[in-house]
């Protein structure tokens, strides 16, 4: 069962949907994850986007070590539940007087990010590896007009697929497996569009899957 590593609500177990509707990030791969974050220092107040958030474990990660906003999405009716279930669970554990926002929408994520503003400061996205190269391309396309400057995004894919197709915008840093997980660090490499940088406006509405994203 994946937990909460550290921040205010460290060591907090978290509620998964039924077995095999989602993938979590492993312990390990989050615990790499987040030391190389809290090392650039991009945590604290971050404006966070979790895609095919599944329980919400790396956006709500994030909240727990100090990021002041953060959406999860995903498609999957019982995933969002679980989320909500988590991400109010984390908003409990928070020190009285903490500046924190968590949202959850159950949406497609191309449906999400033909909507959304923009000024998000880190991104994770951990889709299911079955999920097309095609399919992964529009969306990182469509989330790069979405970024702050100097945004970070973390994506998540089987170390045995062929390295994605990056959009204009978006600059690959460096490549970490561990195991069967590939880990990409991407850099948003111009500064987003001026119109689309502020806070989005309220929690999305709810929409019926058609089949399961198998998510973080």
């Amino acid at each position: 069962m994946p937990r909460i590593i550290a921040g205010f609500a460290g060591s907090l177990q978290l509620k998964v949907p039924p077995s095999g509707a989602t993938r979590p990030t492993s312990d390990r791969v989050r615990e790499a994850v987040f030391s190389a974050l809290d090392a650039r220092g991009v945590l604290a107040g971050a404006r966070v986007l979790d895609l095919y958030a599944g329980t919400g474990a790396l956006g709500l990660e994030a909240a727990s070590r100090g990021a002041a906003e953060v959406v999860l999405v995903d498609r999957q009716n019982a995933a969002t539940r679980v989320g909500t279930e988590n991400a109010r669970r984390v908003e409990r554990s928070a020190p009285r007087g903490t500046a924190l926002s968590v949202r959850v929408t159950a949406q497609p994520v191309q449906a999400f990010l033909g909507g959304a503003t923009g000024g998000w400061t880190l991104v994770f996205l951990d889709p299911p590896y079955e999920l097309g190269a095609a399919e992964l391309a529009h969306n990182l396309e469509a989330l790069v007009p979405l970024l702050a400057a100097d945004a970070v995004v973390v994506l998540e894919r089987s170390s045995r697929d062929p390295e994605p197709v990056w959009p204009d915008g978006l600059e690959l840093e460096r490549r970490r497996d561990y195991g069967d997980t590939a880990v990409y660090w991407l850099i948003a490499d111009e500064p987003a569009d001026a119109s689309a940088v502020r806070p989005p406006e309220g929690p999305a509405p709810v929409a019926q899957p058609a089949t399961p994203d198998q998510s973080t």
